[in-house]
């Protein structure tokens, strides 16, 4: 990606990972488990500002919206790793259609969101095909956790060929030397920026 001439932004996109209610709001099921963290909350307000950046050069903003999906006695289907990780997570957390699930209202619009049930916003979801019929060939990666469905999506998406850049301060883990490890290992596949960086990239380029 030519990062000194940014261009035509019509075909570029922010995907925000997982910046929901069950995650990050005060209400939410992970804030009244008693875990948070100022420095997780804090990505929020620089996501946005990315956000309302990308929506003026003429981009589109994609969430994903990890979910726990009810098995018959309303149960979620949940993970063995994260039963054990989060045992506080039951019925109606991160539900289909449900606040927890939804995306934060302080980000603004979305030009479409994705569920997903695993790390990687990619598998077995309709992000790929939803990129794809947006026009986007260009990301900018966000969200939460750093190593976790952050690391796995951005991943994913080298595999599809889409140029990324990686949102540094954009992104948490509820554990500082975990987030920074990560973006360390992901540098290699994506361009490390700050959310300020990128909102001044994206000045110069005029909306569609």
């Amino acid at each position: 990606m030519n990062l000194q001439d940014f261009g035509d932004a019509s075909d570029f996109a922010l995907l925000i990972c997982d910046l929901q209610n069950d995650f990050l709001h005060p209400d939410g099921v992970y804030a009244k488990s008693g875990i948070a963290a100022a420095h997780v909350s804090a990505v929020t307000p620089r996501v946005r500002r990315v956000a309302e950046a990308v929506r003026r050069a003429g981009g589109v903003v994609v969430g994903t919206m990890f979910t726990l999906v009810p098995g018959r006695d309303g149960e979620p289907l949940i993970a063995e790793h994260l039963k054990k990780m989060r045992p506080f997570l039951g019925k109606g957390h991160f539900a289909p259609g449900s606040w927890g699930q939804a995306m934060l209202e302080e980000l603004g619009r979305f030009d479409g969101t994705v569920e997903k049930i695993a790390y990687s916003a990619f598998y077995q979801t309709r992000l790929e095909w939803l990129l794809r019929r947006l026009g986007v060939k260009r990301l900018a990666i966000a969200g939460i956790v750093t190593q976790g469905g952050v690391a796995s999506t951005l991943r994913d998406a080298a595999v599809r060929d889409y140029p990324i850049i990686l949102l540094e301060d954009g992104c948490a883990s509820f554990e500082i030397p975990t987030h920074q490890a990560a973006v360390t290992s992901l540098s290699g596949t994506a361009t490390v920026m700050s959310c300020d960086d990128l909102v001044d990239k994206l000045r110069g380029t005029p909306a569609k």
